[in-house]
């Protein structure tokens, strides 16, 4: 387990993936349950269909855009908001507006590429 910390966080680290969106991984170390990145999502763009073999939950922090879960729209989101997603559900997020729409992911397990699906 982690010790007590501050961590800075590097916007140089900021990485594009073929999800279509861009990521910094905050916080994401081999001997932890859970993980935490930035996702920033470009107007007009929708994220690739995958899953992850754990739980998700998104926290928007700005831009609005739209959640589809279990190929179900499951509505609008905005500043303030949390996307609950299952373990293995097909996801994706819209952003709809017209600023980036950036959002923080917590992933139980951390995040490992093995744990993601590509389902496009």
């Amino acid at each position: 387990m982690s010790k007590p910390q501050i961590l800075p966080t590097n916007q140089e680290q900021e990485y594009y993936t073929d999800e279509r969106c861009h990521i910094i991984e905050l916080f994401n170390q081999s001997d932890e349950v859970a993980s935490i990145a930035r996702a920033r999502v470009e107007p007009g763009v929708t994220t690739a269909l995958h899953s992850l073999d754990g739980l998700e939950c998104y926290y928007i922090l700005s831009g609005q855009g739209e959640v589809e879960i279990n190929g179900e729209k499951m509505g609008r989101v905005g500043a303030g908001d949390t996307v609950v997603i299952p373990a293995n559900a097909p996801q994706r997020i819209t952003n709809n507006g017209e600023e980036d729409l950036i959002f923080l992911c917590f992933c139980a397990p951390r995040f490992i590429p093995e744990n993601y699906k590509s389902l496009e």
